[in-house]
């Protein structure tokens, strides 16, 4: 089952009328928080970056967060995000103006000089943060067009030949963490019969041994991973032994002169050759009467006398020819 969500920079978003929470990967979100993560400006490391930094924030104060997301309301704010008429605020306008006084100053923390620069005129922590996610995210419509190509990606994902269950689940992972962060993702028994799907035909066995005894409904991705793994060190202790054999046998399709080829190699140092005795005395034999044969043919031809050389060796011998 697809879920599409919209690509707001908020952590929520909404999906059918229902608030669809982003999960940036933080199970317990009242962990202790060290220093502010930095960003280094790297576009690669901005979605990275930005887990940390919500990670952070919601070890701090989740009230923080809402902030960030949902503004100030009604505070007038200058520039530098100073409030115009601090001593006129209530009581809940001062608490909504110091949480948001120290959300905004952890996000200038937390970026370089350049990046602050560049969005110098927003007053608001959420102006800011925003500003940041639309350069380093791309517009609504960018977001959508990567996404896109990423499900296209996704549905047509494939396991290679030479590779490892481990090499494929790293491309997978590297995959559906790309689809989370642009808002795109699926359920996990999706993950599980796409991995399933996505083994070559070498794997069927396998397959389908974990579909009659396992509910791929409840099998996490985790466990298929490991229960694969297993299987594929089996599969490894046979291939070698299988290549062997493949090699050692020609195939009967195999031409002459690769037949020879293969017998030339066969002979020793020597040049003795490998083969059967009485096959040599054989192909002797048939030499031997081809030129006895031969000889005849010239004997007669050049005494004057017609004789029929009859094509059977046999009935030569019979008339003694």
């Amino acid at each position: 089952m697809f879920v599409e969500e919209s690509t707001s920079c908020s952590g929520t978003s909404q999906s059918g009328g229902a608030s669809i929470p982003y999960d940036y990967g933080y199970g317990d979100k009242k962990a202790k928080s060290g220093k502010v993560p930095r960003f280094n400006g790297d576009p690669e490391e901005f979605s990275w970056w930005k887990t940390n930094f919500y990670g952070y924030v919601m070890g701090l104060d989740e009230e923080l967060w809402d902030i960030l997301e949902d503004g100030v309301g009604d505070l007038v704010l200058d520039e530098e995000g100073v409030a115009i008429d601090r001593k006129k605020h209530n009581p809940e306008q001062k608490k909504l103006y110091k949480k948001h006084h120290k959300i905004r100053g952890s996000l200038v923390t937390a970026i370089p000089k350049a990046e602050y620069m560049k969005m110098s005129d927003k007053s608001t922590a959420k102006a800011m943060f925003a500003s940041l996610c639309a350069n380093y995210e791309g517009s609504k419509k960018v977001r959508e067009a990567k996404a896109l190509m990423l499900v296209h990606q996704y549905e047509l994902f494939k396991m290679k030949e030479d590779e490892s269950i481990e090499q494929m689940y790293s491309r997978f992972q590297t995959l559906v963490s790309g689809l989370q962060i642009l808002k795109k993702s699926y359920v996990a028994s999706d993950h599980v019969s796409k991995i399933l799907r996505s083994l070559p035909a070498r794997w069927r066995p396998k397959v389908t041994a974990i579909e009659e005894a396992k509910d791929l409904n409840t099998l996490s991705v985790e466990d298929l991973v490991s229960s694969l793994k297993v299987h594929e060190i089996g599969l490894n202790e046979h291939e070698p032994a299988k290549k062997v054999k493949s090699t050692a046998l020609p195939s009967r399709g195999k031409s002459s002169k690769a037949l020879k080829v293969v017998e030339s190699e066969d002979e020793s140092p020597d040049g003795d050759s490998n083969e059967d005795p009485t096959e040599k005395m054989a192909m002797l034999s048939n030499k031997l009467e081809y030129l006895a044969r031969k000889n005849r043919k010239f004997l007669s031809k050049k005494s004057g006398y017609k004789i029929f050389i009859h094509p059977n060796p046999k009935f030569d011998r019979e008339l003694n020819l």
